[in-house]
């Protein structure tokens, strides 16, 4: 039994809603016999057609059991096919942006059998992996990078007399939102004598649907017809030709108008028209992000109701916030539901702003907010900051402006892979003059930073919390100038400072070592910088200062401290523990913390070899030890 082909739609709106059919498939299994791009080209039509139900049969049983971007990657299964049948790769490079929508590259280039461990240690990576595969060519986790390779490497080919190769650049409607998109076609559309095929897979979306006018512009696209067109669009404006629409779930137009792109020897752009989730019921009715990315576990399984997340608890509080203080505004770049923001949305419709897959823009666009007199919420990934530092810099702390960014997913993520892992916003942001950060322990904690954050005018704030459950509420015995005591015991020897959710794991520590004949002080400063000065005489009145964070520990919070109590003429050492300034695999973030020592099984001894260092070389005994005493904690934390 074979799928019915879809109909050449041409890209119309009307029918581009139609449904692709995945039935079991009674034929030889085709897919098991591709172990690479050239047995992809030996298929006739019908053998297409077949293989591309396969590959949507395996996707959804696959990636339905473990988890990854299935909506993605079942709308690019015929585009995938007629680029591996059109081009040579890896001597044609084919690049994709986003590289989550890799998946069905992937199965085409002979890696069927590592997809049972997909997105886990030692498996297959959710994105383009050069360890994996020559024909992955870049690393590209982060949006709107593709056709700036595609300039380099086209520039690069022209230049070492290779200009026969082909550079395919693969680019989701969303990515187009990006700036730096619009600098490389800029590039791209200005060097007619060295030809980039820029595929753009527009479906509408990237997680939520695209906005502004590039998606207007792209709808009437949609509605012209089809073929080599000279008619006016802002890609001809820019210099390049025009191919499309097509039908992207037609397998042979898509293979037609790749032949046609690539005859034209010159920039173009091949326009198809594809649905995210193509073929998949479930995916096809959900109209939040048609599945974008799923969780282990078949979807409709009976499960338990999940547990509250750090997203969970910013998105409930912000809306509370937002109901008091009508100059609070909200800012996504293309993540409004995953960081948390739907609520809002939904309440104040006109006080929220996607400015699609665009930091830069975002960051500068909140500092406008705040001149104008609002005060901007950007809920951003952590790792997607790093690409608007000079923004957040220049934009917002040299004009002192109050801007809050409330990073989701800092600290390890893993299961997203290296560029995913949160772990530079602590040491990036305290070069940031007049900043203030905080790393909530708990669900009190995020919601009492959020409105102190909010409450700032006059420089921007960060909140951080991880990719995870919120876990229990961790009450505080007492507070010391601002600096929250979690434990404390008589004659303490080693202060632990606690940054944000691994506060149980210090309190765990401390347990350790007590355990070991080592009575040990556990802190959390909550606003980790500036350095609280109130760690200063507690600093003093320890042996050593351990520091524990889910973040780089070049630049991070523990070597703040370090330097803040040099700079103040107090000699205690100071340990850093945290992430070293290394890319993590890919794994959960439970093993890689584990992996990382970040546990208090495997902290308490290099806790006790660091402490017996520093006795040794010790010339004077702490007079202070034993004599700390902490007020009265404060009633709750709100």
């Amino acid at each position: 039994m074979t799928a019915r082909r879809p109909a050449n739609i041409a890209g119309t709106a009307a029918t581009a809603g139609a449904t692709l059919s995945v039935r079991p498939v009674a034929l030889t299994n085709l897919l098991e016999s591709i172990t690479g791009p050239e047995d992809v080209k030996r298929l006739d039509a019908h053998g297409v057609i077949t293989l591309a139900e396969q590959i949507r049969s395996f996707l959804i049983d696959s990636v339905c059991r473990t988890g990854g971007h299935l909506g993605p990657n079942l709308g690019v299964v015929e585009v995938s096919i007629a680029l591996h049948r059109v081009f040579d790769s890896p001597h044609d490079v084919i690049l994709w942006d986003t590289g989550h929508q890799a998946y069905v590259h992937k199965l085409l280039t002979g890696r069927r059998a590592s997809f049972d461990r997909l997105r886990q240690r030692d498996g297959l990576s959710g994105y383009p992996s050069r360890a994996e595969s020559d024909h992955d060519v870049i690393e590209n986790s982060h949006a709107s990078t593709a056709l700036s390779y595609a300039d380099g490497l086209a520039k690069a080919f022209s230049l070492r007399g290779m200009a026969e190769r082909a550079v395919v650049a693969v680019v989701g409607d969303g990515a187009l939102t990006g700036g730096m998109c619009w600098e490389a076609l800029n590039n791209i559309g200005g060097a007619p004598h060295r030809p980039v095929i820029v595929v753009v897979n527009d479906n509408g979306r990237s997680y939520d649907p695209t906005i502004g006018g590039l998606a207007v512009h792209l709808a009437d696209l949609r509605d012209r017809a089809p073929g080599t067109s000279t008619e006016p669009s802002i890609f001809t404006d820019l210099g390049l030709a025009y191919v499309g629409p097509v039908d992207g779930h037609d397998e042979a137009a898509v293979e037609s108008a790749l032949r046609a792109a690539r005859g034209l020897h010159r920039p173009v752009i091949v326009h198809c028209i594809t649905r995210k989730g193509a073929g998949y019921p479930p995916a096809e009715r959900h109209e939040a992000d048609r599945m974008h990315a799923i969780a282990a576990g078949s979807p409709g399984a009976a499960t338990a109701a999940p547990a509250q997340t750090w997203t969970d608890v910013f998105g409930q509080e912000i809306v509370r916030i937002a109901a008091d203080r009508p100059d609070v505004v909200a800012i996504t770049a293309a993540m409004l539901r995953p960081v948390g923001l739907g609520d809002f949305a939904a309440a104040f419709p006109d006080r929220v702003f996607d400015v699609g897959i665009a930091e830069q823009h975002a960051v500068t666009s909140a500092a406008g907010l705040a001149l104008g007199g609002m005060h901007p919420v950007l809920a951003i990934y952590a790792t997607f900051l790093n690409r608007a530092f000079d923004q957040a810099l220049m934009d917002v702390a040299l004009h002192r402006l109050g801007v809050t960014f409330v990073l989701d997913r800092a600290g390890i993520t893993g299961d997203d892979g290296p560029s995913h892992n949160g772990m530079w916003d602590l040491s990036l942001l305290q070069l940031l003059p007049g900043v203030q950060i905080a790393a909530p322990r708990d669900a009190a904690n995020l919601r009492r930073a959020l409105r102190e954050a909010v409450d700032v005018h006059d420089g921007p704030t960060v909140i951080r919390f991880p990719k995870s459950a919120v876990g229990p509420a961790v009450t505080e015995i007492a507070s010391v100038g601002g600096v929250d005591v979690l434990s404390a015991r008589p004659r303490p020897v080693v202060l632990i400072v606690s940054v944000g959710a691994l506060a149980a794991t210090c309190l765990a520590l401390g347990d350790a070592l007590a355990r070991r004949g080592v009575a040990a002080t556990v802190v959390d400063p909550r606003w980790v910088y500036p350095v609280n000065h109130a760690l200063k005489d507690l600093a003093a009145a320890h042996e050593v200062v351990v520091t524990v964070e889910d973040n780089n520990t070049i630049g991070g919070v523990g070597a703040g401290i370090a330097q803040f109590l040099r700079q103040n003429g107090v000699d205690t050492p100071v340990r850093e523990f945290g992430i070293p300034p290394r890319f993590q695999p890919t794994a959960k973030r439970a093993d890689l913390l584990a992996s990382l020592d970040l546990s208090a099984d495997a902290l308490a001894p290099r806790v006790m070899a660091e402490l017996a260092g520093c006795l040794t070389s010790r010339q004077r005994p702490r007079g202070a030890i034993g004599q700390t005493r902490f007020p009265k904690a404060r009633a709750a934390s709100s």
